[in-house]
């Protein structure tokens, strides 16, 4: 079947399509967004302003009339730390439901690491024993780690790379002040943390996913995207901490010159690279392997899970 996913995230709106069916890889078929950073949206209220709403309307509009061009027979929209956290977030999406005629489900923090864990089990497959992975989004950080599809643990922190720079960073690049008080905050904030993770015991693979952590991985020395996604990437502790030191001193306009840096992503890749820095010391990770699923496809494979059993059919055994 054809499948459409509508992800509201805190940084880009993203509609994915997908072929896929039970028990394949999905595999992309057409691929449409936008860099609408909601959460420059926020006002000091804690809600999303006129001009965001009018944007995201517009633009869910629009993936639904893309999506029934390509042919996608089932529609999954949801959004994030963004929309969960706005005071008037549930007004938005009934606004928008009511414009567009989509639904969208509001994940909860825990639900994306959920589901985030789960992409990346599939990938990875069982051999890869305990999992831990990280995701660092706009708005939000999760961590999940497990043996399972399901985790053991699946937490989500407000450490968003959009969200940090938003709430900490006044200059550009931020003075040494502003980079030492969030680097203290974002560490207390993952420490408290650890002991729920760790007491489960150690993993045997660590792996990251997400915009920022590929981002960071290309500028210390992975493969860019242009090789494929069955190319392996990894980003070590010690590259990851000489690269937090050298981009919270660069403008954004030095960051965007980097390989593998978009432009509308440089501003916030400093308060990135912090959140990453920091979970991969106190977590006491060496090496993260970089994941290309993510929450989309989780989305996506928990759906195929779903769909009614075929074994039945070919083999006259009930499931």
């Amino acid at each position: 079947m054809r499948l459409g996913v509508l992800d509201i995230g805190s940084n880009t709106v993203h509609l994915l399509v997908v072929d896929a069916h039970r028990g394949a890889r999905p595999m992309p078929a057409y691929s449409h967004k936008e860099e609408l950073r909601l959460t420059q949206y926020l006002g000091a209220d804690n809600r999303l302003a006129p001009e965001g709403i009018e944007r995201l309307g517009a633009f869910v509009e629009e993936a639904v009339r893309l999506a029934e061009d390509k042919g996608v027979e089932d529609l999954l929209a949801f959004a994030t730390s963004a929309v969960r956290e706005s005071a008037n977030g549930e007004q938005v999406l009934a606004e928008i439901d009511e414009r567009c005629g989509v639904h969208i489900a509001v994940l909860s923090g825990r639900d994306e690491a959920r589901l985030t864990f789960l992409a990346v089990r599939r990938w990875f497959g069982w051999s890869s024993g305990r999992l831990l992975a990280f995701d660092i989004g706009g708005g939000s950080l999760e961590i999940a780690a497990g043996v399972d599809e399901e985790p053991d643990v699946a937490v989500s922190l407000p450490l968003g790379a959009g969200r940090l720079t938003r709430d900490w960073f006044t200059g550009d690049p931020p003075s040494a002040e502003e980079v030492r008080k969030l680097r203290k905050h974002v560490r207390t904030e993952i420490a408290r943390t650890v002991g729920d993770v760790a007491r489960y015991g150690e993993p045997d693979r660590a792996v990251a996913t997400s915009k920022t952590f590929k981002q960071l991985a290309r500028i210390a020395g992975a493969p860019a995207s242009s090789e494929g996604p069955y190319v392996s990437r990894a980003l070590s502790r010690a590259d990851m901490a000489s690269w937090a030191a050298r981009l919270t001193g660069m403008s954004s306009a030095e960051r965007a010159e980097l390989s593998g840096v978009s432009e509308g992503r440089a501003a916030q890749l400093a308060a990135g690279a912090l959140v990453a820095d920091a979970a991969m010391d106190l977590f006491e990770v060496e090496r993260l392997e970089v994941c290309p699923w993510a929450l989309r496809e989780g989305v996506i494979l928990r759906r195929l899970d779903l769909l009614p059993g075929r074994l039945e059919q070919s083999t006259g055994i009930a499931e």
